[in-house]
């Protein structure tokens, strides 16, 4: 009594969002507005990126985007900004979306279905291979021994 459950939770910030399909998401984000991957190095690591999407895993996203913050990326620099939050399958992207609305970014939203379903939606990412095929070609041939 007296707590709610995750589920509650996820719910009420999900309501309050305007949640984004990946193809919107894409085309907001070919038209301005920042996509933001939240998810862990590891499971980046593991599963792809997607180009141009701005990394800030979640544990430090408000104090990345608070326009107030001394730690604020160059980027936060207004209430107004149009920020689109993924995480990997579209459920912790919209705790943290709701989070950064409660800092005055009122556009924040997320990603329904994360990047899982962008991939799904056939839109630009690169998968892990090519995220080791960049890292390697980053490191001078002596040392790509250590990536294998």
């Amino acid at each position: 009594m007296g707590s709610r459950s995750i589920d509650e939770i996820l719910a009420a910030a999900r309501r309050r969002l305007r949640r984004r399909e990946p193809e919107q998401a894409h085309l907001a984000a070919r038209a301005g507005a920042v996509l933001v991957d939240i998810r862990p190095a590891a499971q980046r690591a593991a599963t792809g990126a997607i180009p141009g999407a701005l990394i800030v895993e979640r544990n430090v996203l408000e104090w990345r985007f608070d326009p107030r913050s001394s730690s604020r990326l160059p980027v936060a620099d207004r209430y107004d900004l149009p920020v689109i939050v993924f995480c990997q399958e579209g459920y912790t992207s919209s705790l943290a979306a709701a989070a950064l609305q409660d800092l005055g970014l009122h556009r924040a939203t997320d990603v329904v279905g994360g990047f899982v379903a962008w991939r799904v939606a056939g839109l630009p990412a690169f998968g892990p291979d090519d995220l080791f095929a960049q890292r390697t070609t980053l490191v001078p041939a002596t040392a790509r021994r250590a990536f294998t």
